[in-house]
């Protein structure tokens, strides 16, 4: 009987290093999915629905660049394709799934660069306020 209860003590300590060797081997394999994830798959499915939402708002009179090189712009839109403008005579139709980007009217750059400014100087003028409180406190 002696021998049994030996037996069944290795193997409940047998069992508990078997799980901590389990645990030692899936932590490795569990933190590089996780970095798969954050650092290739979710930045791809961000790109595809920016792509899918830049191809839906296609419209007439965009400027556009195919996959191809292609410069143009759009002059009409169907359900599946576009028809681009490429010179005075000649016009192409592509899939719209074709359309690598959409080309920003100097408008669009200006709007652009004036958010980007306000929200510069916004942060600029929050970091000069701050230390401008702190003196004024100092000073009472």
């Amino acid at each position: 009987m002696s021998f049994v209860s030996l037996l069944q003590a290795a193997g409940t300590a047998g069992s508990a290093s078997t799980t901590g060797a389990l645990t030692g081997t899936l932590l490795p394999f569990l933190l590089i999915i996780v970095i798969f994830y954050f650092f290739l798959i979710r930045p791809q499915n961000k790109k595809q629905k920016e792509t899918e939402r830049m191809l839906a708002a296609l419209k007439k009179g965009d400027k556009v660049i195919t996959i191809g090189g292609i410069h143009g712009t759009i002059s009409s839109v169907k359900e599946k394709t576009v028809i681009v403008k490429v010179d005075e005579n000649v016009k192409l139709e592509f899939n719209r799934s074709a359309i690598s980007s959409v080309e920003k009217t100097d408008a669009e750059k200006a709007a652009e660069a004036d958010t980007k400014a306000a929200k510069k100087g916004k942060k600029s003028s929050e970091t000069a306020e701050a230390p401008a409180t702190e003196s004024s406190e100092e000073n009472k």
